[in-house]
């Protein structure tokens, strides 16, 4: 056996699962999940690309084990807590997630061979609807709703060009209001400015939505 066969021997030796699934998860952090392929995973592992295939036995094996790993890092709804604290708490963590892992928006929800933290995950959340009095048909409608509030928020605020309330006020002042003279877009040179002056924060605004989709959701409880 060559030298070279002896390294590449000595790399699959130290491959797992686990090892395999989090350098996916990596990959796709960096250059999104269309960049992802198997011949690459294994050259950034330093492994042979068939050996691989001894952990995943293909690509879409491969993404439903990193899609477990993203529901695996949302904290469930706590148990003998409020039923909209308890949403709330897990919409916060599910964004977040989405925030470090915004390849997977798209994918959380399209799995069919869902792993072991996906159902763990679904689990939890229709038993903490259901514990709060929402009928099988109204906990699924809660959980529809609230799934493409989160999903729709995060793709959203993946697109924006600022991330914080100084970087929105500098693009306001330096970019927005120039192109919204008065004269002609009264309304949104007045919002723009309104903004700025308020020290609006984008990230107070998926609280703000989230809590409105919670109160709606409230009186259905009790709807059979």
């Amino acid at each position: 056996m060559s030298a070279k066969e002896l390294r590449q021997v000595a790399s699959d030796a130290g491959l797992s699962k686990q090892r395999v699934v989090v350098e996916a998860i990596r990959l796709a952090d960096r250059d999104g999940v269309d960049g992802l392929s198997m011949r690459r995973l294994a050259g950034t592992l330093g492994a042979g690309a068939m050996s691989l295939y001894h952990y995943v036995a293909s690509k879409d094996e491969l993404l439903d084990a990193m899609i477990d790993v993203m529901f695996d890092e949302i904290e469930l709804p706590p148990e003998g807590t409020d039923w909209q604290a308890a949403m709330r708490q897990r919409a916060v963590s599910a964004r977040q997630v989405l925030a470090r892992h915004p390849w997977a928006n798209g994918l959380m929800e399209s799995r069919t061979s869902p792993g072991p933290a996906n159902l763990r995950h679904h689990e939890a959340v229709t038993a903490c609807l259901r514990r709060a009095g929402f009928s099988p048909l109204m906990a699924t409608h809660a959980n529809w709703l609230l799934d493409s509030y989160v999903y729709g928020f995060a793709l959203q605020a993946a697109g924006l060009p600022f991330d914080t309330a100084d970087e929105l006020a500098d693009m306001a002042e330096d970019v927005y209001l120039p192109q919204l003279p008065p004269e002609e877009f009264p309304y949104l040179n007045e919002s723009a400015a309104a903004l700025v002056a308020a020290g609006f924060d984008p990230a107070e605004e998926f609280i703000f939505g989230l809590d409105l989709v919670l109160a709606a959701l409230e009186p259905l409880r009790t709807t059979a």
